[in-house]
Parts: C-alpha cells; structure tokens; sequence
C-alpha cells in the first residue's frame, strides 16, 4: 500500500487552473479541501476527480485519460471521469467527483459531486439467481458487478477462502511489509450488507446441468438461474521423491504464505524451485526478511522464455546484486530432510523449499459435468461455455484471443476484468471481453509492468536500459507488436494497453522508435 498522497499544484477552491491549460489525456494535478485532485478535458467538457488510486493509492496524476476515463500509473485500474466508477480492476472503490466552474477563464472546483449514476441499466429479465463456484479475483469481482448494476436476485459464492489480494501472498505480505489486515478485498461485513452470500472453507462437488443445480460437499443443493465457474488453478506439484516432506511448501492461499512465515527463524536457509516470477517473487520478499535463499531452475536465463533475454539477464541481476544465488540449467532430483538433491550431483542445504513451478486449472468440476475441457474451460468471447446458463472466468477461462486463437492466462487483474464481464453478460448486457492481459511483478524496489500477449513472439525491440530503471520492451510477431513490457514508463506503459486494446499498431510503433 502507498504512503498519503502529498499534496500539489495549486488550490482549486481559490487559484483554480487556466482552461487553455488543461490537456485531454495527461491530468492536471491540484488540491481541494486538503484532498488531491485531477482536472482534465474531454469531450464532453473538464472533468475534476480524486487524484488517488483507491488500490494501492497510486498517483492518477500521473496516469492518462483516454476514452472518457482515468487509468492509474501503477497497476492499470480505471475510473469513469463522469462517476468516478472503478470501471476497470484492479480498484475496486470509486474516486470522488467534483463539480467545477469557469471563473475568469480558470477552472475552479466547488464541491463534491453528490450522486454519481451507473452507466448501464440492469437487464429487465435477469436470472432469478446467480451462483459463483469460487471466491478468487474472478469471482468477487463478479458478484460486485452484479451489484453494481443494479441486480437484486440472490447471490451466492462458494469459495476455499474468503477473497484475498492475492498478489501480496508473494509479494508484500510474505515480504512483512505488507499487514494481515490488508489482505481482504472486503470485509465479511460488505458482503453481508451486499446481500452476497459468502460460503468459505466449503465446495461444490458437482453440478447438474438440467436441473440448473450445483450440489455442495456437505450435500446441500443450491438452484442457480446462471452460474459463474471461476475456481481458478492449484501450484503444480513437484514430481521427485521427497517432495510430500512437511518442509516442503506450495504457494497460492494466505495459509500458505503464513505457513512459510512460520516456518521462518534466524538461521533459515531457504530454497526455491522454479525462477518463474512467483518463485523470483518468494525469493526477493525472502531477503527482505535476512533469509538466505537459493534459487533452482533449468532456464539458463530466468524468465527468458517470457519476457525476452534482456529482463530476464536483468532480473537475474537483480537477484545476485541482493545475495541470491542462482543455481541455473539444473533441476531437482529428489529432497532430504535438510538438503535438496541437483540432477548435477551437487546437494544444497534447505530447511525451508518453496516450490514455484506453475499452476494447473481446476477444470475437474466442469468436465464431469460435461462442459468443453481442452487446457480450461472453453468458452466464447462472451466468457460463456456450451451451455446457455453457464459462464467461465478467469485462470480457467480458455476464450478467443486478438487472432481468434483460443488462449488461457493467468494474471490476477485480467481474472478480475473477466469476472467483471461475465456479470455484465449475466444480467444481458452482451459485451465482447477483448482487454489485452496485464500484470505487475516485483523484485526489490524495481516493479515490471507487462502488458498484452506473451504466448507467441519471435523478436523483442529494447527501447533504453533496465540497469538504469529506465526501459520498455516490445515484443513482435510477424511484424505486429503483441505485448509491451516496462521499467519506471509508467505512461508509455498505460498508452500501449490501450493500443494493444485498439488495435493501434502505429502508436505501438511510435512507443519503440526509441
């Protein structure tokens, strides 16, 4: 989470800005009432909101506006600049509105904005009730969507755990910089008030398609008008002798993190299998906690394979420069109780191995019932699957991608826009989910910000230097650049997922002229 945002440019209330000033896709930064704001011009006239992320409390000043909204800097979320509406995850809360008045050629803000309205209108026959199999990114954004448009029917989701902020279980939270209490997206109270009904530590074990039923461990049936799959995936497992050992750990849940803070003392030698950006993730917020930690993989260059040899030399060196050793080009043969066995002979001391080496999609329910499996849960570019009552999201959803190409992805903010769509085609609204994936990933005090398709290219274009924070990186298939990726250009980084989302190759272009 970010420190308060300090306070800047001018008083709104009194000195305002001048018109001819304000800009249409970079905001003005000002003070209102001892609170940040942002104007900008649109279409439709200036525009004041609150300058604060309600994420991670990200400075929207230095975001962009673009097609009616605002787009934070750090982790892509997006607001409605007429209703403050957190319209795309990560946010979840809206920013405050203002209105505003002209006064001698300056744009002053008066007060805040009293009523903000939701855009689109519930459906007039939506489902008599929705069930969510899963309470992860997917399936709480979804149920608050269906709130949030107006949906009164009964809502119910079954999920493990009540829904976290995941990316902190790797990151700030197994780190120590990050508290408990942070990790809830939402209080049990907000769910209850929300009229959600939030089953934890429970599951549906099967589901039956005719009668529009899903039946729970415990036997209880529940009867859904649309049902929403977003169990998500479970950490591959490790396949050599050893690897059941009680100090053998996997990371997905907040019981999982905790379980390897536990496990933690003063002399702890840790060892993580798999240099992917969960086990570089795990290795980094070890050394923010004095942990000595080795790292072991195949790849001769971690993330090589992902992000291009240029991050991936990059964040290896990161990780050597914090007294990680890398132990690369080999694999795990088998695990002792204080030593982890190499392939090459050699044993490393471990009396703590995390295991990061990738996920599988919990498709198991779908396919008993009989829905399409192939590497998830197929659906169309509606999130829907083959039968009409029945929708998927997130690390299951298997859809149609840019070309047409059927692709799963596994990224916390594309699950929560996915959830988010799902809902609004719930309740009719018939909306294409086209956004291009993005995520974050941070090592120390460097964060890479990555968006669009990784699946499939054949040339990376280095634009700067990473060694000086300071670089984005494009990466092209037969001549069309497919995804982006980023060090402190934190705009460049906003304005080429909105190309990627456009379609618009010549702004990708411009971006990595250098």
């Amino acid at each position: 989470m970010a420190d308060e945002t300090k306070l800047s440019g001018p008083d709104l209330a009194e000195e305002g800005l001048p018109l001819e000033a304000l800009d249409a896709e970079i905001p003005s930064v000002g003070h209102f009432d001892g609170k940040p704001v942002v104007v900008v011009q649109t279409q439709d006239g200036p525009r004041a909101v609150g300058a604060k992320c309600t994420h991670y409390g990200g400075p929207l000043g230095d975001g962009i506006c673009v097609a009616g909204e605002i787009r934070c800097p750090w982790h892509h979320a997006v607001f409605d600049l007429d209703t403050g509406e957190a319209s795309g995850a990560p946010a979840l809360n809206p920013i405050p509105t203002y209105d505003i008045a002209v006064r001698e050629g300056r744009i002053c803000v008066t007060e805040p904005t009293e009523k903000r309205a939701t855009k689109e209108p519930v459906s007039p026959e939506p489902p008599e009730s929705v069930v969510i199999v899963g309470s992860g990114a997917a399936g709480a954004a979804a149920a608050e969507k269906l709130r949030a448009h107006g949906y009164e029917g009964p809502i119910t989701m079954v999920g493990e755990e009540p829904p976290i902020d995941r990316p902190n279980v790797s990151k700030d939270f197994l780190a120590g910089t990050a508290p408990e209490e942070w990790m809830p997206l939402r209080s049990p109270e907000f769910y209850s008030d929300a009229g959600i009904d939030l089953i934890t530590g429970s599951r549906v074990d099967s589901i039956n398609l005719e009668a529009r039923t899903v039946l729970m461990a415990d036997g209880e049936e529940l009867s859904y008008g649309a049902l929403l799959l977003a169990t998500g995936a479970e950490p591959r497992r490790l396949p050599v002798p050893g690897a059941d050992r009680p100090h053998v750990h996997y990371l997905r849940t907040l019981d999982d993190s905790k379980a390897i803070i536990a496990a933690l003392d003063t002399d702890t030698r840790a060892v993580v299998v798999g240099a992917g950006f969960i086990g570089l993730e795990v290795a980094a917020s070890l050394r923010h906690r004095d942990v000595d930690v080795t790292v072991v993989a195949p790849d001769e260059i971690p993330l090589a394979g992902v992000i291009g040899e240029t991050l991936g030399r990059f964040v290896a060196h990161l990780h050597r420069e914090q007294v990680v050793e890398l132990r690369l080009g080999v694999g795990v043969s088998g695990i002792g109780d204080d030593h982890v066995e190499l392939d090459d002979g050699t044993d490393l001391r471990a009396d703590l191995v995390v295991v990061g080496i990738g996920v599988i999609p919990r498709t198991e329910l779908a396919e008993a019932a009989g829905l399409t499996v192939a590497n998830g849960v197929v659906v169309d570019d509606r999130l829907k699957t083959g039968d009409s009552n029945i929708w998927a999201s997130g690390d299951i959803a298997r859809y149609p991608g840019p070309d047409g190409k059927p692709v799963r992805i596994e990224h916390w903010v594309l699950a929560e826009r996915q959830g988010q769509t799902a809902a609004r085609n719930i309740l009719g609204h018939d909306v294409a989910f086209t956004e291009p994936p993005f995520f974050w990933s941070q090592h120390y005090d460097v964060p890479i910000n990555v968006t669009g398709h990784l699946d499939d290219w054949d040339e990376e274009v280095v634009v700067g230097d990473p060694h000086q924070r300071d670089v984005i990186v494009g990466y092209r298939k037969a001549g069309r650049i497919t995804a982006v990726a980023s060090i402190y250009r934190d705009r460049d980084s906003l304005r080429a997922e909105h190309a990627l989302a456009t379609g618009d190759q010549r702004t990708l272009a411009t971006l990595l002229a250098g």
